[in-house]
């Protein structure tokens, strides 16, 4: 997902255990010597994909282990990065097929920790038949992380005002994306050129021979699924089995994620709002309209008056409001919480709710410190795709976003500003990813998807030569850990015997 000062990082939910699919058919073995590098691998990179992995117990099961990728791939020779790793073995070791890569979005969500916290809501057709594997991209977590700004810093910048409401809150917010760019740029600028999802994915080749298999079995949420199609680009002969779950659509501009986004946002927030007042006590009144106006209202006021909260010393202001009300939709598990920070902020003026979802969302620790997922976040997607030209070019789309997505549009849009100031930008343009030769891919889409809008997965699924569309009809950003029976069985029985459901399937 595009960076934002409204959103961090998009995780995969991790809410609900996963169904169980049915006993497999005999699987493609998926296994092999460490060491095959795909045809055509330039020079210098055999020592990469030789290497042979170190894995370590680490507790809980898993097994952690550090892998060697090139800084530059175009210089091998020219310098590391060290990825961190973590799987946990296959449980039935008869029957293992090779290893499941993960990643859960973002960009800037550590695998790693990911995969702590959601192996047991895998499959267990999947928990018996692969080692899960996860892993923290160049930049992120574990894995030589990307440094911007210190945590006092990052509480300035997330409580700025992201919707301005004349020029002299626009310069404030133009010098706050300014200050944040220049800020990795000091402290990450020799890793800044490289961090980009171009590099990600052949990265996860590297990885893909380093444990010892021949073709790559992966599952990504979210962004995930851009990193997914890259490596589906390059490399579409390595391909097993992938599933590309709330996809992102590699054709749309770094504006236009934004822009689509912010409706991905508004889409989700209505249907909150929807079952809101079909309930007794709904803070937000007794109809749709009616709530779509009391949060406009609510954030207007929070706008000139700040509520006190009971975390620490910081005001829940207009833009952490709307980063913890964006949290809450993001699983419809949460709506209930989210209803509760309502009550408590319109009837007990009281901020502590959304500020606790809002911190949870940007991974702000009680100490006040946050993980590096905001800088790897912005570094990532800076780098991707070229960013409008200045601040003059950039306020056009928040414009477009303000009739769109009244609510959201400015709050997701201003959230890539620090894109405009960016030390380092590509030349590198959208466009569609087919994956020629590629055996089927699994791509799934939510219909009511707040953060990756159900019709990037349309658009992903028609790019790819071999895309195959499974919808979940929902709410919820992804699909696959809200253990929907239809949507887990359809998901395992196809990493399993790389064999995908019907193009088109809807589960309900």
């Amino acid at each position: 997902m595009r960076a934002t000062r409204l959103i961090g990082v998009t995780m995969a939910l991790t809410l609900a255990t996963m169904g169980c699919s049915e006993a497999a058919e005999r699987p493609e073995e998926a296994t092999s010597t460490p060491g095959t590098p795909p045809a055509g691998t330039p020079a210098g990179l055999d020592v990469f994909y030789k290497q042979r992995l170190a894995w370590s117990d680490c507790g809980g099961g898993f097994q952690c282990a550090k892998a060697d990728v090139p800084l530059d791939y175009a210089r091998p020779a020219g310098g590391k990065v060290s990825l961190s790793l973590i799987r946990r073995p296959a449980e039935n070791k008869s029957k293992r097929i090779g290893s499941l890569f993960t990643n859960p979005g973002g960009p800037g969500g550590s695998g790693v920790d990911f995969l702590r916290q959601a192996a047991t809501s895998f499959g267990k057709d999947l928990r018996e038949r692969f080692d899960l594997v996860g892993f923290d991209p160049r930049g992120v977590a574990g894995s030589e992380p990307v440094q911007c700004l210190n945590g006092g810093q990052l509480d300035t910048y997330f409580a700025t005002d992201s919707s301005p409401d004349d020029r002299k809150e626009i310069d404030a917010l133009a010098a706050q994306s300014e200050k944040f760019a220049k800020a990795c740029q000091t402290k990450s600028a020799a890793l800044l050129p490289y961090v980009g999802t171009l590099n990600a994915a052949r990265d996860m080749d590297v990885l893909r021979a380093a444990v010892g298999d021949d073709k790559m079995t992966y599952y990504g949420a979210s962004y995930g699924t851009y990193l997914g199609a890259f490596y589906a680009e390059q490399f579409p002969k390595n391909v097993r089995a992938l599933v590309l779950d709330g996809a992102v659509d590699p054709k749309e501009s770094s504006t236009q994620i934004l822009v689509e986004q912010a409706k991905g946002f508004e889409t989700a927030f209505r249907a909150f709002a929807a079952d809101c007042v079909k309930s007794a006590g709904c803070p937000l009144g007794t109809s749709e309209n009616a709530a779509l106006d009391n949060i406009s209202a609510l954030l207007a006021k929070l706008d000139k008056t700040p509520l006190p909260q009971r975390l620490d010393s910081r005001k829940l202001t207009e833009s952490w409001a709307a980063t913890g009300i964006a949290a809450a939709l993001y699983a419809k598990q949460t709506w209930p919480v989210l209803r509760q920070a309502i009550i408590q902020a319109t009837q007990q003026n009281d901020g502590t709710l959304l500020m606790t979802l809002a911190d949870q969302m940007v991974d702000r620790k009680k100490d006040g410190t946050y993980s590096n997922q905001a800088a790897a976040n912005m570094a990532v997607n800076c780098v991707d795709k070229p960013n409008p030209a200045d601040l003059a070019a950039y306020e056009k789309y928040v414009d477009q976003s303000k009739k769109t997505s009244p609510r959201f549009g400015p709050f997701v849009v201003w959230g890539g500003l620090a894109c405009v100031y960016w030390p380092v930008q590509t030349e590198q343009q959208p466009k569609a990813t087919t994956a020629n030769g590629s055996p089927p891919i699994l791509v799934i889409g939510t219909t009511r998807d707040p953060a990756t809008p159900y019709k990037w997965s349309q658009s992903l699924a028609s790019q790819l030569q071999a895309g195959v569309l499974l919808t979940l009809e929902g709410d919820g950003h992804t699909a696959y850990l809200q253990a929907n029976p239809c949507i887990s069985k359809a998901t395992d029985d196809y990493l399993v015997n790389a064999k995908p459901p019907k193009d088109g399937t809807i589960c309900r």
